[in-house]
């Protein structure tokens, strides 16, 4: 592949970069049902620069952890995605990693405080000169075709040549999404920007952003249209059900999930990324008795038996016996929630999730509940203290010194902390443990 290589992105359609579903399992499903190229999720430069074990793991060696997982059927196919503010660390790390893949993104349309405060992601949208020296310095580096996911700015000529000057830098393809930093989902998608960028910039662009109109693969048909691009890039829509690949129609969900968890138990993929990963599609599923069983779940095994995949489970548990090797991301992850568990001193704990839909107004968040409860009686406020492992989060609420925390691992620090509140206020007698539990929140 050259460095200039425009035609890899020509009459695509492209899982999009998603942190925590663009694992491997994941990525190879996407390709299973017809994806023709999957971006990794974004990897911090830093993270890669210090750590490789070979060409197809890369590991953090300070404690063991992945930080990214590829094969050789994917080689061709997926594009590895880096976070960075740094041009010399981008181009170190980008070329740690070009041997193993297809090409190299940079991530230039998060919104996130914690990619924008550190100066990645939509932050080098307002800095041209910063984003065109990394896209430089990878492009010296590298001899894999290199791109880059924006979103578009307030004024579409500030767009227009934003990408410009990206392709004047040599990227290969622009990944465009329809939105602007400050947009979220719900805001409708601005198709006739992204038309309007592909007409006029002289580099593919790869439309995104359309996944609230995206159900099915005619649907995709019809965005590409729609933006006039070289090509297409899904993620909600293939988070919510990755057949949506498929030319012949999407398949049911449980036939997904079983495709699913037969890769995550082959590559030994990480039990809170695959449970994650399964979260997401179930969404308002997770609410039915088989949901509440899968939330209850604490190690691949258990998901494994309630898809009926125990024996695979089994017999790929006794291959790595025999070579005297175990499932090592489970025996991490169980290892860390106890190594948790040990640093609470009389922690009072349930077993509850947080789900938003059942709280109907901000007032009703159980934070804000808590916090009014302390204001009434005249108590200190409640403290919160969060830790994660694998981007998966646990709460502990201090209040009254007494502490609260729930043992449910939730995707993100404000829902664990809502979680820990639900604890409290259930303890606090202020909720009903068993209007609770008929709701799905005490598992």
């Amino acid at each position: 592949m050259t460095k200039y290589n425009k035609e890899f992105f020509q009459n695509k359609i492209i899982l999009a970069p998603m942190v925590r579903m663009n694992t491997l399992p994941f990525r190879l499903l996407a390709l299973d049902y017809g994806a023709d190229i999957v971006y990794s999720e974004e990897i911090i430069d830093h993270k890669l620069l210090k750590n490789m074990l070979d060409t197809i793991d890369y590991i953090d060696t300070s404690d063991g952890s992945l930080i990214f997982r590829t094969c050789s059927r994917e080689k061709n196919k997926i594009i590895f995605q880096i976070g960075t503010s740094d041009a010399e660390r981008a181009a170190q790390a980008a070329s740690i990693i070009e041997n193993d893949v297809a090409g190299i993104d940079v991530n230039m349309g998060c919104p996130k405080h914690f990619s924008v405060s550190g100066g990645m992601g939509a932050a080098l949208l307002s800095n041209i000169s910063k984003a065109s020296n990394i896209i430089q310095q990878i492009r010296n580096k590298v001899n894999v075709p290199i791109t880059c996911k924006i979103r578009i700015l307030e004024n579409d000529q500030e767009t227009i040549n934003f990408c410009k000057v990206m392709k004047e830098n040599g990227v290969s393809a622009i990944a465009v999404h329809g939105r602007t930093v400050k947009e979220r989902p719900y805001h409708r998608n601005r198709n006739s920007v992204i038309a309007n960028i592909a007409k006029t910039v002289t580099v593919p662009i790869i439309a995104n952003g359309g996944s609230n109109t995206i159900e099915t693969y005619e649907d995709i048909i019809k965005f590409k249209a729609d933006t006039n691009c070289s090509s297409v890039m899904l993620a909600r829509s293939a988070q919510n059900n990755p057949s949506v690949f498929r030319k012949s129609g999407k398949l049911p969900l449980d036939e997904v999930i079983k495709s699913f968890l037969k890769y995550a138990i082959h590559f030994d993929n990480c039990f809170p990324n695959t449970k994650y990963c399964i979260q997401s599609m179930l969404k308002e599923l997770q609410n039915t008795p088989k949901g509440k069983l899968f939330l209850e779940s604490q190690n691949l095994e258990e998901i494994c038996d309630l898809w009926n995949l125990g024996e695979i489970y089994h017999q790929k548990e006794n291959e790595f016996k025999s070579k005297g090797l175990h499932f090592q991301c489970d025996i991490l992850f169980n290892h860390q929630r106890k190594k948790f568990k040990s640093n609470l001193d009389s922690v009072l704990t349930l077993h509850c999730s947080f789900i938003r839909s059942k709280f109907t107004l901000d007032s009703d968040l159980p934070k804000n509940v808590l916090l009014k409860y302390s204001q009434k009686y005249k108590n200190a406020a409640p403290k919160y203290q969060t830790k994660h492992t694998d981007k998966l989060f646990q709460s502990t609420v201090t209040f009254n010194n007494q502490k609260y925390s729930s043992t449910f691992w939730e995707k993100n620090k404000k829902s664990a902390e809502q979680g820990a509140a639900i604890v409290c206020l259930c303890y606090l007698k202020v909720y009903n443990e068993t209007e609770l539990k008929s709701k799905g929140i005490i598992i």
